[in-house]
């Protein structure tokens, strides 16, 4: 059965027990001990700080307002606004009446708002970025790129971009990539009608070269549709599930290894530490996959402020450590 793309479509069961109640887990770590085995920082390292300046945007609407109200704030710009606002109103009035001029006074005006707030909306989501790359020591591109086709993620749709890239050591400690990725499906009707829909994921992408010789393929995958059908799947299914003994994650995550690796490592990857880090640590609607060393991790939507931005890499950079640290031992 063809693979459908990342969802995070919930599942009519039981509401999910808690960490006491899952039997495989009730020696669970503590959370000091979660911390100091996922922790990528340095011991004693500082908060990360990417303040510019003393002062920086914490997310792409905090510059908003600044430059809105600078698109208005020349005399220049009033003037051209004030001539398009009353030009549109006399041609309304001479065409059809001063009912319809009154009209197309106000659409000139909304129309004008319009166009203010998208330009500030740009504006101060680039401010954002060159900030955050900033503070972070990080290379950032705006504007269109691409990633190398190597996980089943950035090989679906019809076209697939990237915006807003950025590179370097990101927050966790994990060099890469980290980008705002995009891919669309494009369908045509009976009628002819063509519509397409857009798929947007926050990735970042990673190389973890240990990890190709101990396994060729590895993929924690947002639950999509029902558990019981998992083993009729499996039968048009190339991958292998790999089981495990949480019954939390099992309802998160379905979990897979290539055809011919050894599901063994999958499970020695999957430690108890791992399934509770996935369970109760990983980012909202987190999922990873690992191709010959080449690691992707993503979740839904284009993530836009520092604190969401942090979160996500450092839980990337965590999987990163764990499958490395697997791999050499």
């Amino acid at each position: 059965m063809t693979e459908q793309p990342p969802s995070d479509v919930p599942t009519p069961e039981a509401p999910e027990p808690s960490l006491a109640s899952d039997p495989a887990l009730e020696d669970m770590p503590s959370a000091e001990e979660l911390d100091a085995e996922f922790s990528t920082a340095p011991p004693g390292a500082p908060p990360t700080d990417h303040s510019v300046g003393g002062k920086v945007p914490l997310d792409a609407d905090d510059m908003r307002g600044h430059h809105f109200k600078a698109l208005f704030g020349t005399t220049a710009a009033k003037i051209v606004t004030i001539i398009f606002i009353v030009g549109a109103g006399i041609g309304g009035f001479v065409a059809a009446g001063p009912a319809i001029g009154a009209a197309a006074a106000g659409g000139a005006l909304i129309l004008l708002l319009i166009i203010a707030f998208l330009m500030a909306s740009g504006r101060a989501e680039s401010d954002f970025f060159k900030a955050y790359a900033s503070g972070h020591g990080l290379q950032f591109q705006d504007g269109r790129g691409s990633l190398p086709p190597m996980t089943p993620l950035l090989q679906r749709g019809d076209r697939r971009y990237t915006t807003k890239t950025l590179q370097g050591t990101l927050p966790g400690g994990e060099p890469g990539t980290l980008a705002h990725y995009t891919y669309d499906d494009s369908t045509t009707d009976s009628n002819g009608n063509r519509s397409t829909t857009y798929m947007h994921f926050t990735v970042m992408c990673a190389q973890i070269g240990e990890f190709a010789p101990f396994m060729q393929e590895l993929y924690a995958q947002r639950r999509v549709g029902f558990r019981f059908l998992d083993g009729a799947e499996d039968v048009f299914r190339k991958r292998q599930r790999v089981e495990h003994e949480s019954e939390v994650v099992d309802k998160r995550y379905e979990i897979f290894c290539g055809p011919q690796d050894d599901v063994s490592r999958a499970v020695q990857v999957l430690s108890p530490t791992f399934l509770v880090w996935l369970q109760d640590h990983s980012p909202d609607a987190f999922a990873f996959e690992c191709v010959a060393g080449m690691l992707v991790c993503n979740v839904k939507g284009h993530k836009k402020s520092a604190a969401e931005l942090d979160q996500f890499c450092e839980g990337a950079s965590a999987v990163a450590k764990r499958l490395r640290e697997e791999a050499l031992e």
